[in-house]
């Protein structure tokens, strides 16, 4: 007679799409619940690297630091999001620095729990990969869009991206409070441009200000139009 003990199951899958959100969220996985406040440091560059973050409210900034103090917005992301996965590709210190552009809620899980829930969840490790493919797809998209792409262009582009349209879930609205001096640092160029096209934006209805900045689907025109 076999007396092996089987291995603990985790919690049982549920029918339909996958829920990182509500796995992640589960007793089964190690984790820590972290609140962090609008513009506060979330991790720093050059900090040991040995978890990953999954946002569950908000939105945080990422940016990185050179070797002269200029900095540069990598990323700024939000609800359904991952960062810091660096570490499980070997990363041992943190490339860049992460702060919370809003009040926001995060679940930071240990490198090693978060592999062993990657190996074990195939859903989990789909969404994942997904994840990170559409993040490099986004840094492409990013790159050419700064190379070749007008001013007007790159701010619709970042606006709608901050407002997440073309995401699963519904957009964002209004947008999480970014400056204009961050919108300018994002798409390369000055707040007087930005705040320039702004005003254009509004008057043409593209966006309204209204207990935050509020965006219209017609503004994906200004980003199609040639």
């Amino acid at each position: 007679m076999n007396s092996s003990k089987k291995k603990p199951k985790r919690k049982p899958r549920t029918k339909g799409a996958f829920d990182a959100h509500a796995f992640l969220d589960s007793a089964g996985v190690a984790k820590k619940l972290r609140l962090f406040k609008r513009a506060e440091i979330i991790f720093s560059q050059g900090t040991r690297a040995d978890n990953v973050i999954y946002i569950q409210e908000g939105s945080v900034k990422i940016t990185a630091l050179s070797a002269a103090g200029k900095e540069a917005i990598i990323a700024v992301l939000g609800p359904g999001d991952f960062f810091g996965e660096g570490c499980l590709a070997g990363q041992t210190v943190r490339m860049g620095n992460a702060t919370a552009l809003t009040s926001s809620t995060v679940l930071v899980i240990d490198k090693k729990e978060m592999l062993n829930v990657l190996h074990e969840q195939h859903e989990l490790s789909d969404l994942f990969i997904n994840f990170v493919l559409t993040r490099n797809i986004r840094v492409e998209e990013d790159l050419i869009d700064q190379l070749f792409n007008s001013t007007e262009k790159r701010l619709a582009r970042t606006l709608l991206l901050l407002a997440r349209y073309g995401k699963e879930d519904p957009p964002r609205r209004p947008l999480p409070k970014v400056s204009q001096e961050t919108l300018a640092e994002m798409i390369g160029t000055t707040r007087t441009r930005v705040n320039l096209f702004m005003n254009k934006f509004r008057k043409l209805g593209f966006i309204k200000y209204n207990g935050g900045i509020h965006i219209d689907a017609s503004l994906l025109s200004v980003v199609l139009h040639d």
